[in-house]
């Protein structure tokens, strides 16, 4: 039990790490090959904050555990929305400024009704996996072509400005590569140690998923979000959530059905996607609003919160 919890620990440390590593050699590349700075920041780097969870569940599919994956991703989504955007908000009330991300929202809301309509059928196939990857690559283009064409927007500058400072093709390789071990290292780490305490537990892959793996792959948005509205970034730290949750559906949901397709848990359909959905609503009418400029105050980021902490206590229960 404690060398399974340690290995999650460190496995999540060094997936945060590999992650960036990674991002930074490929954003670095994609400057050497001469690639816009806008289209960079708005795809690759956008990408890295799910890339953890999208390793994380390509590796449990390999090891055929793909309610790992599922659970990761539902956990994920519910947990940036209750938890990051709700502890957010209770720090610093976040107003909606951004035209990309109050279109962006509405967008969410259709993703997760995809990848609900995906799944209602119980099965997570290989023509699931490239429905979805199909919509990845339509979300990308579309991202990016708002982005070169509201060039101002204060959410757009951001990632622009995020992209890290280029390096030489040989070190921007060299960072690509051990980004990418790093990333296999640990989420090989973080599987291993979720299946252990599930067994020890006695519960389930997908309640380990749903749980320790969601919440330790969150923490980066956490610690971003929370980051970007201490300086009065609140469109950053919306679009850091925003951004993550759609790549999660489309990107990471995609890998256990390519890599493992399969019957998974009904509970994750009959509980854990409803109530993603029930955030994801929320998340549309606190920051969206019924009027130009919606704003998420503390009452509203304390309700996220407590809604977060009684899911988990639902799990508790039924686990």
């Amino acid at each position: 039990m404690l060398l399974a919890t340690a290995a999650i620990v460190i496995g999540v440390a060094l997936l945060i790490w590999g992650a960036d590593r990674f991002v930074d050699g490929a954003a670095s590349v994609a400057k050497n090959l001469r690639v816009p700075p806008m289209v960079i920041g708005l795809t690759i780097v956008s990408l890295g904050t799910s890339l953890p969870e999208m390793i994380v569940a390509a590796m449990a599919a390999l090891d055929g555990n793909r309610d790992l994956g599922i659970g990761n991703v539902l956990g994920s989504n519910i947990a940036n929305i209750g938890l990051v955007l709700g502890i957010t908000a209770l720090i610093m009330p976040l107003a909606v400024q951004s035209m990309t991300l109050r279109r962006e929202i509405p967008v969410l809301l259709l993703v997760t009704f995809l990848a609900f309509a995906l799944f209602a059928d119980g099965e997570l196939s290989r023509i699931d996996g490239i429905v979805l990857l199909i919509g990845l690559v339509l979300m990308l283009a579309w991202i990016t072509r708002i982005g070169m064409k509201d060039r101002h927007d204060p959410m757009v500058e951001e990632f622009t400005e995020s992209i890290p400072e280029q390096m030489s093709m040989k070190s921007s390789i060299l960072w690509f590569i051990v980004g990418l071990i790093l990333l296999i290292i640990s989420s090989r780490m973080v599987v291993w140690g979720a299946v252990e305490i599930a067994h020890y537990l006695g519960v389930s892959d997908l309640i380990i998923g749903l749980t320790i793996v969601a919440i330790g792959t969150s923490l980066p948005e956490l610690v971003a979000s929370v980051a970007s509205a201490l300086k009065g970034e609140a469109d950053i730290a919306l679009g850091n959530v925003i951004g993550s949750n759609m790549f999660n559906l489309l990107a990471v949901l995609a890998m256990p059905g390519l890599i493992h397709p399969g019957i998974f848990a009904q509970e994750a359909l009959l509980r854990d996607f409803p109530i993603m959905l029930g955030f994801t609503v929320a998340l549309l009418i606190v920051s969206l609003g019924f009027k130009v400029g919606g704003k998420i105050n503390r009452l509203e980021g304390g309700l996220l919160t407590a809604g977060f902490f009684a899911y988990l206590y639902l799990l508790y229960l039924q686990a």
